[in-house]
Parts: C-alpha cells; structure tokens; sequence
C-alpha cells in the first residue's frame, strides 16, 4: 500500500507523481530533455529507423496537421544518410529495401511519442566533439488517435530515461532498469523479450503485483539499433540503452482511480484536486515465490 498522508498542498495528482518521479531520475544524475515540441515530422520517425509504412505512421494511429502540412526545413545531410539506411542498408545493416520517400518525412503531425524527442537530443549530443557520456530522461504529453475509453485517451504522458555511453549492454540495461524500479518501491522484476524496430535487444518489464497475486507489465525498455545512431554521427563502440513507462497508469493506481477519464480531461472533477492526499511512490515489499513467476 502506498503510504498517504493529506497536506494543504493543491496539485493535481499527475502533478504530485510525476514530481516524484522527475525527482528520481535527479537522484539518479539524469538531465532533463527540452520537451516543448508538440508537433513533430514524420522524419523523426524515420530518424528512429522505423519504416515508413509501419502502423505507427498510418494515419488511423496520429494526428497530422493540415496547416502547416510540412516541415519547411530538414537537416539534409543526415536526412541522406537515414534514407540510405532504410532504401538501401548501411553500416552493417541490410536496411527495408524499399523506397523512402522526402515528402512522407516532412509531413508534420501530433507528436505519438515522446522518442522523437530522445532522437533530436542524441543527435544534437553526436554533434559535439569529442563524444560525453550523457543521461536523460523526459517526462510529458503525447498524442494519439485511440478510441476513447477507462484506459485510453487521445492525450496521455510518457516517461522514459536514456543513457548514451561506451560499451552498454543489456545488463547495463538491467541493474539500471533494477535501481531504478526499486526508488519506485518495486523490487521483484522480470523480463520478457519483445520486438520493436528502432531497438535490439527490447524487453518489457514485469512486477509482481501482491493484490492480484500475478505479474503485470509495468514498462518497456530497450537498446537502441546501430542503425539508428550512427547515421547521427555517434562513435561505433557508444551504445544507448532506454526504458519508458507512462505517468496515468501508476497515478490511477495510487490514487483508486478506475477510470482515466476521472483524472485527465473536461470530466475531471475539481474538488478531487482539492481532496486528494500526498502519495508516496513506495510499496510493500514484495516476496512471490519463484514458481509463481512462471
């Protein structure tokens, strides 16, 4: 249970979570991430080595602008290398062997999520010479055409960690993924492969969780493809190692919260504002016997 007690402290419950997040990410010597682009290009898409015709870019999944329809300037050098990567393979990769198209990248929309962001910030960190070992991590909205319901809206948050450095690998990825869940109380982890095309290896990472006496997925994370950054200019032997959760999940966790509607959006109450307590981000101990996690 997560330990509670009421203040005269007014802040929306959102506010008063990710505050003790964006606070952990600080202890841990994270720097935040400029955040203040809600619109993107498709080309920060293509930036992440995603193809063009995969589903996140169909229009039935974001939200394009009609005015202004394109991004009137790309970085072109860069942009020359990430169209070889994808039409024709490069640095070790045999690519998507299909047509990448200018015209497709420059078309503005609603940000889908917040990795758009990571790839500017890493590129702009390729940029300065020689190479420093960096941690970053952001907090904020995106944007997504779902079908409203309890736990969808077409406005959520994303949060996600990035750290840049020589020679990461997973189990880098691991005991960081381990002290950083444990600053949120959670202490029993495991992981599960998954597929995403701009990483490689990817997990998501489960908990288990003592109420419903089961394991439920609590984050994503990820190391990002050659692919990826050395079209950026990143050294070969500098690797990136990532991980992302979303802020509404836990809140409504913290908070008794059901529905999503109730915290975010024109329906939201208030005086919940007024009447929800400070909560702390700690939870009971945990101990599920190793065959339980099968």
């Amino acid at each position: 249970m997560s330990a509670c007690l009421f203040r005269d402290t007014y802040l929306h419950p959102l506010l008063k979570v990710r505050s003790q997040f964006r606070q952990i990410f600080l202890e841990m010597g994270f720097t935040e991430m400029p955040m203040d682009n809600f619109i993107e290009n498709s080309w920060n898409v293509d930036g992440l080595f995603q193809p063009q015709q995969h589903p996140a870019c169909d229009q039935h999944d974001a939200f394009f602008l009609k005015d202004p329809a394109e991004a009137l300037q790309l970085p072109m050098d860069y942009v020359q290398r990430v169209k070889w990567t994808h039409s024709q393979g490069s640095y070790g990769s045999q690519g998507y062997k299909y047509t990448w198209k200018l015209e497709e990248a420059r078309k503005n929309l609603l940000r889908t999520h917040s990795t758009a962001a990571s790839a500017r910030t890493l590129y702009s960190l390729a940029q300065k010479k020689p190479f420093t070992p960096a941690k970053y991590f952001s907090i904020d909205r995106v944007f997504r055409n779902e079908t409203l319901d309890a736990t969808h809206l077409a406005e959520f948050h994303q949060i996600e960690g990035v750290i840049a450095n020589h020679g990461l690998t997973l189990g880098h990825l691991m005991g960081v993924l381990r002290e950083f869940f444990t600053k949120l109380g959670i202490t029993q982890l495991l992981f599960k492969p998954a597929y995403n095309p701009y990483t490689q290896p990817s997990m998501e990472v489960f908990s288990y969780h003592q109420s419903l006496k089961k394991w439920v997925e609590v984050g994503s994370s990820e190391v990002f493809r050659p692919e990826m950054l050395l079209p950026m200019g990143l050294p070969k032997n500098v690797s990136v190692i990532a991980w992302g959760l979303s802020l509404e999940r836990p809140t409504m966790i913290k908070y008794g919260i059901n529905n999503i509607r109730e915290l975010v959006g024109n329906k939201v109450n208030t005086q919940m504002v007024y009447d929800s307590p400070v909560c702390s981000l700690d939870i009971e101990p945990r101990s599920p016997q190793t065959q339980e996690a099968a």
